[in-house]
């Protein structure tokens, strides 16, 4: 999905922190939002800081707590018996950690971590679930992120089943470029492979071949995007397919 034209970010004091400092809010849905809806979930939120390695949701695990991404980087991991996984769906200040929620359960189906820190706005699930009946806009604007996550994880799944590893990695790096600010993706090839459900060695070869074509710089722990336009080309057309839709939709929303 790529990243919209920057919104003026909206400053609310917190909530329930009791912290009286204002902070900047970025998350696309809340800015979405009429005001008179931006302040009833304000009143219920928390202002918090999303550690790199975070461990959000677990598989399986009650779902306590919401988020609203403002900034860094999210991974939906579904995780196999034997403790391997594979990204399903990626996000960032577009996106909501929590949608089972909004649907009436109570539980997590798969894993959520983060993977590049940063902040959010934490409401508890009970008090997501009381905001709900009084906020339409908010509702249908989790429904329709439901459904961007929900493309994600089918195209993906396509992907990874029919793309060569340093496409699929081509098409993640740019996933993640619309989602953070600048070109650096703080990610070791450790953690990419964990995302592209390959090996390590996988991994090495195909930063190997978008480092040697000049698109990307990598070196332990920082991979930093040279050529956005290349990735682009050396990406598969699951990137095009994604923002499309995605573009798409958005005006399809735009006009209701």
């Amino acid at each position: 999905m790529k990243r919209t034209k920057a919104s003026p970010r909206w400053q609310r004091r917190s909530g329930h922190s009791g912290n009286s400092l204002k902070h900047p809010i970025a998350n696309t849905i809340l800015l979405s939002l009429p005001e008179r809806e931006r302040n009833i979930v304000f009143a219920k939120c928390q202002f918090v800081e999303l550690p790199k390695h975070l461990l959000v949701h677990e598989m399986g695990a009650p779902i306590k707590f919401c988020y609203f991404i403002d900034d860094g980087l999210a991974s939906i991991l579904s995780v196999m018996a034997s403790g391997k996984s594979v990204e399903v769906g990626l996000l960032g200040r577009e996106g909501f950690l929590g949608l089972p929620i909004t649907a009436g359960f109570t539980t997590s189906p798969t894993r959520a971590i983060m993977q590049v820190g940063g902040h959010g706005l934490r409401i508890s699930a009970a008090d997501l679930k009381d905001c709900l009946p009084n906020c339409p806009a908010l509702e249908v604007a989790l429904k329709r992120f439901s459904q961007t996550l929900t493309l994600q994880a089918t195209q993906v799944a396509a992907c990874n089943r029919v793309h060569e590893v340093d496409q699929r990695l081509s098409r993640w790096l740019l996933m993640s470029l619309d989602r953070l600010d600048g070109a650096d993706v703080p990610l070791t090839q450790d953690s990419l492979a964990s995302m592209l459900g390959t090996r390590r060695a996988s991994v090495t070869v195909a930063a190997g071949i978008l480092q040697k074509a000049g698109l990307i710089t990598y070196r332990r722990g920082e991979l930093k995007i040279d050529d956005r336009l290349g990735l682009e080309k050396a990406a598969c057309e699951c990137y095009q397919t994604l923002r499309r839709q995605n573009e798409k939709w958005s005006l399809e929303a735009e006009k209701t």
